[in-house]
C-alpha cells in the first residue's frame, strides 16, 4: 500500500534554468532535461546518482511520507530511463528515520545503497546497507554500529565482490566521532571495520577502492587542530592506515568527495572558508599518489557561500564538480556546476534553480559526454523539497 501511494504521488515535472552560457562546442551532446520527483507532502531529496548500464539513471536519497510511521522518512530509490522518466520507485525503512546517501549499480545489475537508520540496528542510529535486484526489490539489508550514532555516507563495490563503506561512528574509536570504515563480503557480512581520528570530531564522507587494492577516504577532522580540516586517509586492502594528510587553513575546510585520478593521485572537492573570495568557497585539491598537494583551486559564484559536494575526472583529463551557491541576498541557493581543465583552471560554470532553495549533491559524466546531477529543489516540483535531476550536454547547457 505504501509503495502504491508513493507511486500515485510521483508526478515528475520538468523545470530548471541554465545561466552563464558560453560559446564552446562539445561534440556528442545529447538530449537535455530537468526532472523532479516527489509528492505533495513535502520532503524528498536526492543525494547520489549514477548512470546505469541500460543508459538510464539510479538515484537514492530520502522521502517523507506521513504513512510510514512516527518520523515518516524512508530511503528512496528511483530508477529512470535515458530521458529521466521514472520506471519505478522503491522505499526502504521502518517507523523511524531512514535515509539513503550513496548508491551504485553492482556487477550483476542490482544496486547497493548505504545511509543511516534509526528503525533498525543496535543504537540510536546505525549504518544502513541495502542490496536490491535490478528491479529494486530488496535482497538483504544489514546494519552496523553500536549503542550510539553511526552513519554511512559512501559505498562502493570492491573488486572481490564485497562492499566498502565510510561514514562516522560515535560508538567506537578514540573520540566523540571518528571516521568509520567497514568492509563486507558480497552478502553484506562484515569482514572488518576500522576507525580513524583523534579525541574530538572526525567524519568520512567519500571512499573509493584504489588501483593497488587499498582505499582512499576523504572527510573532515577537528582532531588535528582546533578547526575543521580536509582529511585524506589512505589504507591498504585490510583497512590499515598507510598515511593521512590534512588540508586547509585557519577556517572551516571540509572534504566531501574524493576520486583517484588517472595519474595515480587524488582529486578532492569540498568547502573552504580559509581561502578564496567569500565566507565559504568551493575547494578543489589535487594530490600526488602519496597525498602531497600539487595544487588547489577555489571557486565562488555571486555569493559568500559556495560548496563542492561531488567531483569526477572527465574523459578529457579535466574535472567536473557540483555543489551549491547562495543567491545574492542570501534568500536561497542554486545548483552549481563547474568544469575545469586538468590543472584545475575553470573552463565554465553553470547554475540551475529558481527563486528559492536548490542544491546539487552528486555529478557524473554520462556516456554521451554530458553530465547528470542530482540534488533537491524547493523552487520546482509538487510541493516542499523534491528530488532534482538535471541532464546537461557537454558544455553544461540544458535546452529549454
Amino acid at each position: 500500500m505504501k509503495n502504491l501511494l508513493l507511486v500515485l504521488l510521483m508526478i515528475p515535472l520538468i523545470f530548471g534554468s541554465c545561466k552563464k552560457d558560453d560559446d564552446n562546442v562539445v561534440p556528442n551532446s545529447s538530449n537535455t532535461w530537468t526532472k523532479t520527483f516527489g509528492g505533495e507532502y513535502g520532503d524528498e531529496r536526492g543525494y547520489s546518482v549514477q548512470q546505469t548500464t541500460d543508459g538510464g539513471y539510479i538515484i537514492t536519497g530520502f522521502i517523507y511520507s506521513p504513512f510510514t510511521g512516527i518520523n515518516g522518512y524512508d530511503v528512496f530509490l528511483i530508477k529512470t530511463d535515458f530521458n529521466g522518466d521514472s520506471l519505478w520507485t522503491k522505499t526502504f525503512g521502518g517507523t523511524e528515520y531512514d535515509e539513503g546517501r550513496s548508491v551504485q549499480q553492482t556487477t550483476e545489475g542490482g544496486y547497493i545503497i548505504t545511509g543511516k537508520t534509526s528503525s533498525f540496528g543496535n543504537g540510536s542510529m546505525d549504518v544502513y546497507l541495502i542490496k536490491t535486484d535490478g528491479s529494486g526489490n530488496e535482497q538483504w539489508t544489514k546494519t552496523f554500529g553500536g549503542n550510539d550514532e553511526d552513519v554511512g555516507y559512501s559505498v562502493q563495490q570492491t573488486t572481490d565482490g564485497g562492499y566498502i563503506i565510510t561514514g562516522y561512528t560515535h560508538s567506537f574509536g578514540n573520540g566523540l566521532r571518528n571516521v568509520y570504515l567497514i568492509k563486507t563480503d558480497g552478502n553484506g557480512n562484515e569482514q572488518w571495520n576500522k576507525t580513524f581520528g583523534g579525541i574530538t570530531y572526525d567524519r568520512g564522507h567519500s571512499v573509493q577502492q584504489t588501483t593497488d587494492g587499498g582505499y582512499i577516504i576523504t572527510g573532515v577532522t577537528v582532531s588535528s587542530g582546533n578547526v575543521d580540516s580536509v582529511y585524506l586517509i589512505k589504507t591498504d586492502g585490510s583497512g590499515n592506515e598507510q598515511w593521512t594528510k590534512t588540508f586547509g587553513g585557519g577556517g572551516e575546510d571540509i572534504g566531501y568527495s574524493v576520486q583517484q585520478t588517472t595519474d595515480g593521485g587524488y582529486i578532492i572537492t569540498g568547502i573552504t572558508s580559509s581561502f578564496g573570495n567569500g565566507d565559504g568557497d568551493v575547494y578543489l585539491i589535487k594530490t600526488d599518489v602519496s597525498g602531497n598537494e600539487q595544487w588547489n583551486k577555489t571557486f565562488s559564484g555571486t555569493s559568500t557561500w559556495d560548496e563542492g559536494r561531488s567531483v569526477q575526472q572527465t574523459t578529457d583529463g579535466g574535472y567536473i564538480i557540483t555543489g551549491n551557491t547562495e543567491v545574492p541576498g542570501g534568500t536561497g541557493s542554486d545548483v552549481y556546476l563547474i568544469k575545469t581543465d586538468g590543472n584545475g583552471n575553470e573552463q565554465w560554470n553553470k547554475t540551475f534553480g529558481g527563486i528559492t532553495y536548490d542544491r546539487g549533491h552528486s555529478v557524473q559524466q554520462t556516456t554521451d559526454g554530458g553530465y547528470i546531477i542530482t540534488g533537491f529543489t524547493l523552487s520546482f516540483g509538487n510541493g516542499g523539497f523534491d528530488v532534482y535531476l538535471i541532464k546537461t550536454d557537454g558544455n553544461g547547457n540544458v535546452t529549454p
